[in-house]
């Protein structure tokens, strides 16, 4: 088992620091993170806490999950690594593709 933590269905007044005391209670906690939308500014309602070994770490899982925080019961689990992203906008430039604006009727 990993150190790093997957925490979901976080309330989206959740910050970095309450996941720091809440998962100090069971270890060293290492880092803490709550992810955030970079265009909004609000929380993602999600994030990753890393503890400072597996022990820590399962006895985080074992007493965070599940638990009331801010009205939510909290998801904690072992991270997965991320996985690679496919489709999406490809780099590059298209052959034949010009600017410009649709057809249509303006009026």
């Amino acid at each position: 088992m990993g150190n790093k933590l997957y925490v979901g269905n976080l309330s989206y007044s959740v910050r970095d620091n309450d996941l720091q005391q809440h998962f100090g209670a069971y270890g060293d906690v290492q880092s803490a993170k709550v992810m955030m939308d970079r265009d909004s500014g609000r929380s993602k309602g999600f994030g990753f806490v890393e503890m400072s070994s597996d022990a820590e770490a399962k006895a985080a899982i074992t007493g965070m999950h599940g638990q009331n925080v801010d009205g939510r019961d909290m998801v904690v689990n072992e991270a997965r690594p991320m996985e690679p992203r496919t489709g999406g906008f490809g780099g590059g430039r298209r052959e034949g593709g010009g600017g410009g604006y649709g057809g249509g009727n303006r009026y």
